[in-house]
């Protein structure tokens, strides 16, 4: 009898599991795959992502294994350049998917998760206690919650009988790795304006490449062929490059389609299991650690016996308006990339306004996440890391508990030591007198009055012990 199965070691599944594992939830995760995707991906973390890495302690070996990027100019491709951005960590990390998969796998692991590759989820059945797991080795496999983390063909949400509504894919994209004969200096004068496309060298004359398929396929878990590749390449340069020796081809679309429901019962979804959307602006990986963040210690409080009746419910609440919102934008900047007059017009427009400051810096904090509130005014927002008298801020988030940074001297959280840590601090350069904050990193109250923070610890932590 496991706490909870995750279904799926992606980074969202992992990221649950290494929360979960925080809190001494006992967490199994069911991975199909017996090997890591061939996929060498180079995928952006964004800020929010960042500073959640950096709250429990994973942002030092993160960085050995990527690189540093100006944080600017991601809407739609717009140059733009970084804008001053309320965080410590103003910067985005490129880094290989399977990198940042293994890092995050190996930290569930540290933690003590349970993790079995090729164990494919073939049914469940969930009751008033628990879910039982069905495996395609025949096993069955008792839980008392499980979590779809499978991806955008989840079979824990076809299992549940969730509806997927949202647009069909319009537009398949290749992309794959492969060996070009060509010198770089022709491959970049003639690749140079065409847009939704490129050639960019990995090194041994290697190059990624992305071009427009010339159809959208049903099936996409057959890869395309070079040949595939070779048409198209022709079809929108003049010459395919002389591209031979693939390492890896796929393809993928641009369908726009979110779940109605996070939560039935006993049995959640998070990541691509809840949402997808088109690649523009970088944004899947980073929505699905921060879904991971956001449940953990809620999915953890309810095991543990001391969430607030409506605790669990707050997941799907807050993070499905987020993912709505990142559906529209990257919607937005889909049709912004069309050739047609149109969005051709809007896109320079947009140009324009991107060049005002304001601007770039709204729809930035839109792509990092930094814009996300989960409440009124300061309520719900992210809290930057500080600099303390002992360490950084978010040095004392490491272990995924609630944190209550007070400059007064006075406030207590004696009714609540099992799960808030308190930090006294006058120096703090906060414009509150304190600040009391989950273990997500978003402010849960500002304030110095004690009985209005005991009503704000019992709503998020449940009652005194």
């Amino acid at each position: 009898m496991y706490d909870v199965i995750i279904a799926g070691c992606g980074p969202t599944g992992a990221m649950l599991a290494a929360e979960l594992r925080l809190h001494d939830v006992r967490v199994l995760v069911l991975e199909k795959e017996t090997e890591p995707a061939p996929f060498v991906r180079i995928v952006g973390l964004h800020v929010r992502s960042i500073e959640l890495l950096a709250m429990r302690g994973l942002l030092d070996r993160v960085e050995q294994h990527g690189r540093r990027r100006p944080a600017g100019g991601f809407f739609a491709g717009i140059p733009a350049p970084a804008p001053d951005l309320d965080s410590a960590h103003a910067y985005m990390i490129g880094i290989p998917q399977p990198v940042i998969t293994t890092l995050l796998e190996q930290h569930a692991l540290d933690l003590g998760a349970q993790i079995r590759h090729g164990s494919t989820v073939t049914g469940l059945d969930q009751d008033d206690d628990g879910v039982t797991v069905s495996v395609a080795d025949g096993q069955r496999l008792r839980a008392r919650y499980l979590v779809g983390c499978d991806g955008a063909r989840s079979t824990v949400r076809k299992l549940l009988g969730v509806a997927f509504p949202g647009e069909p894919s319009r537009h398949d994209t290749l992309m794959g790795e492969m060996a070009v004969a060509a010198p770089p200096a022709e491959i970049a004068a003639t690749m140079a304006g065409i847009r939704r496309s490129w050639l960019r060298p990995v090194g041994d004359g290697v190059y990624s490449v992305v071009v427009p398929a010339a159809d959208v396929v049903a099936d996409r878990t057959t890869p395309p062929t070079l040949d595939d590749f070779s048409r198209q390449l022709t079809a929108i340069a003049g010459t395919d490059f002389g591209i031979h020796s693939p390492r890896w081809l796929s393809r993928f679309g641009d369908a726009t389609r979110q779940a109605e429901h996070y939560r039935v019962g006993r049995v959640l979804l998070a990541g691509d299991a809840a949402h997808i959307h088109p690649p523009t602006g970088g944004q899947g990986l980073n929505l699905g650690l921060q879904d991971a963040v956001n449940l953990g210690w809620k999915l953890a409080a309810q095991l543990l016996g001391w969430a607030p009746d409506t605790l669990l419910d707050t997941y799907h609440a807050e993070r499905h308006p987020v993912a709505a919102a990142v559906l529209d934008n990257t919607l937005a900047q889909t049709t912004l990339s069309s050739p047609d007059p149109g969005p051709q017009a809007v896109r320079r427009l947009l140009a324009e306004l991107i060049a005002l400051p304001e601007v770039n810096r709204h729809l930035t904090e839109k792509i990092t996440a930094l814009d996300i509130r989960y409440g009124p005014g300061h309520l719900g927002g992210r809290q930057r890391d500080l600099d303390l008298k002992h360490g950084r801020l978010y040095d004392h988030l490491h272990h995924g508990r609630g944190l209550l940074l007070d400059r007064t001297d006075k406030l207590t959280v004696d009714g609540w030591p099992d799960r808030v840590d308190l930090i006294t601090d006058p120096t703090a350069a906060l414009d509150v007198p304190a600040v009391l904050l989950r273990p997500d990193g978003h402010i849960a109250w500002t304030g110095d009055d004690q009985h209005d923070l005991d009503a704000h610890l019992a709503r998020w932590f449940g009652q005194p012990a």
